[in-house]
């Protein structure tokens, strides 16, 4: 039998003035010639005069429709690239579509070979309903799970990543799109943008870049999460990495990535929003000094400790702060009250009020100690406020790593109970089915049963070498998806704690080695998004059955 070969068709398509070459050059090729052949053209100059012209005439119109055909269209700066977001360039790259061709191919195939029972279902609703805000980790149970299958044997369907870009930030999907936001380290300072994807090819509709037109100044970079309002229309992140100081609260239309408001800070917001109602709040950290862990400040190391803020959405205007010792904590809202985490040199949770008019006694529901600063997001189940805390930041370990988790009464900050870890707790504690999922620093993700006053039920260690686990894991009910500070991304059993597989998540050709992957996976419609180091945002959708 004849071997078969298969081949892929990329269409070429020809622009009327390249269509038009053949009959210019034609006709024109007669007169061309005499340019390379000196004598004949000065005979004929002699005999007729007009020889002259019709060559110069020639040359130029060959220059303009060689110019015309073949080279390249200038980029040109449009009105939206200059308020900030980036618009479709004059010009087609055919690489590229060839490119993406084979790569719509490939997402069909992987789509295609999806088991039965665990097709995409389509756009997803929030387990709290499509009427309530999406928040980081979806909502405040933080399990970034937006219901489907929880696919197992993951294959990348797209990826979308910039040259030296990180994805510290955690994607939010809501219906056809996928938003989040990256950070670039530079030397002159940190940048960054917001963007939205295409859920289903990770085509980019918008991207923003720009927090001012004029002058032009460019985002700094992002740790925080995007959270969306309840009529999906308003996309709120905070802004600046914990380097950053004057720094802003960005709100921005869904739709196109048009700044609505900016609300500035003099230190950075690497807190992801909380939402309710047509108010957001969230905590400006302090910027410490790398050699005292003081904020800056004087001489006596007198800088600003940081504070909580909420703001009206509808406007963008500040309604109120409090002052709370390095916030960097996410928060989360629950009957017109935030609950938010102190960190360095703070260690503690408060309890706020998020109404306007309010003194700051009035304001302060209650405030508890933790034995380690805080700075891990708030997570709700029923009359529980779950923390985690420790030593240790992202970036350093501490020489004498501990840490806990804690369970704190909603509605007094009394403790109900604590579990010691080997290590801090500074990732989101993921809740579903009334178990809690810890990931800690040394490497490992703990479950913990929520009824049983914190009982461990399993501990599995991810970590290769001891890398951290740093970010929030998915929790879908049957699966855990977590990563490590390395660009791996487990995929656990979540009744056992076994590791069923593991995905490397940095980009292939380019490891990350500053270990600093702490985006946090979503899964929503069988598909796991995650961004990392230097692998970008990608798209994983699963090819075995569970």
């Amino acid at each position: 039998m004849q071997e078969l070969t298969c081949l892929g068709v990329v269409p070429v398509f020809v622009n009327a003035g390249a269509a038009v070459l053949p009959a210019v050059f034609a006709g024109l090729v007669s007169a061309l010639a005499l340019l390379f052949k000196p004598r004949e053209l000065v005979r004929a100059c002699r005999e007729k005069p007009h020889i002259p012209l019709i060559v110069l005439a020639v040359g130029a119109l060959l220059f303009f429709v060689i110019k015309w055909t073949v080279s390249p269209a200038a980029p040109a700066e449009t009105a939206e690239r200059r308020m900030g977001t980036e618009s479709v360039r004059i010009g087609t790259d055919w690489s590229k579509v060839a490119l993406e061709i084979i790569r719509q191919e490939e997402r069909a195939r992987l789509l295609g070979n999806v088991p039965d029972g665990e097709k995409d279902p389509g756009p997803n609703e929030s387990p709290a309903g499509r009427d309530a805000p999406l928040v980081y980790r979806v909502d405040y149970q933080r399990g970034g799970y937006m219901g489907g299958p929880s696919p197992t044997g993951l294959a990348m369907l797209w990826d979308y990543r910039q040259d030296d870009t990180m994805v510290l930030s955690s994607p939010l999907v809501d219906g056809e799109r996928v938003y989040c936001a990256s950070a670039l380290l530079d030397p002159s300072g940190t940048f960054g943008s917001v963007f939205c994807l295409d859920v289903d090819s990770g085509r980019k509709v918008w991207e923003t870049f720009l927090k001012s037109a004029s002058p032009e100044i460019d985002f700094k970079g992002f740790f925080s999460s995007p959270a969306l309002t309840a009529d999906g229309k308003s996309l709120i992140i905070g802004q600046g990495l914990h380097i950053d100081d004057n720094s802003e609260l960005v709100c921005l239309d869904a739709a196109t990535g048009r700044i609505n408001w900016m609300v500035p800070t003099p230190l950075h917001v690497e807190s992801s929003p909380a939402i309710e109602g047509d108010i957001v709040v969230v905590g400006a950290g302090a910027v410490e000094d790398a050699a005292t862990h003081k904020p800056k400040g004087d001489p006596e190391g007198r800088g600003h400790p940081g504070y909580v803020f909420g703001v009206r959405i509808s406007d963008g205007k500040e309604l109120w702060r409090f002052p709370l010792i390095d916030p960097e904590s996410s928060p989360a809202i629950h009957d017109g009250v935030a609950y938010i985490g102190s960190g360095l040199n703070g260690s503690g949770v408060a309890a706020l009020k998020i109404a306007g008019g309010l003194s700051e006694e009035e304001r302060l529901v209650w405030k508890a100690d933790t034995p380690f600063p805080a700075t891990g997001s708030v997570t709700l189940f029923e009359n529980m406020v779950l923390i985690g805390c420790g030593n240790g930041d992202f970036v350093f370990a501490s020489p004498n790593p501990e840490g806990m988790v804690m369970a704190l009464d909603r509605e007094t900050g009394k403790e109900l109970w604590s579990v010691p870890m080997p290590d801090a707790v500074l990732g989101t504690i993921a809740v579903r089915d009334e178990i809690a999922v810890c990931p800690v620093r040394n490497g490992e993700i703990v479950a913990l049963d929520l009824k049983q006053k914190g009982a461990e039920l399993w501990r599995t260690q991810i970590g290769k070498n001891g890398r951290p686990a740093l970010a929030g894991p998915a929790f879908t009910g049957s699966r855990i998806y977590a990563t490590t500070s390395d660009g791996n991304m487990a995929v656990l059993d979540a009744k056992s704690g076994d590791v069923l597989e593991n995905v490397y998540i940095n980009h292939e050709d380019k490891p990350g080695d500053l270990y600093l992957t702490f985006s946090s996976p979503l899964v929503a419609g069988g598909r796991v998004f995650v961004g990392s180091e230097t692998g970008g945002l990608r798209c994983y959708v699963g090819s075995a059955k569970q």
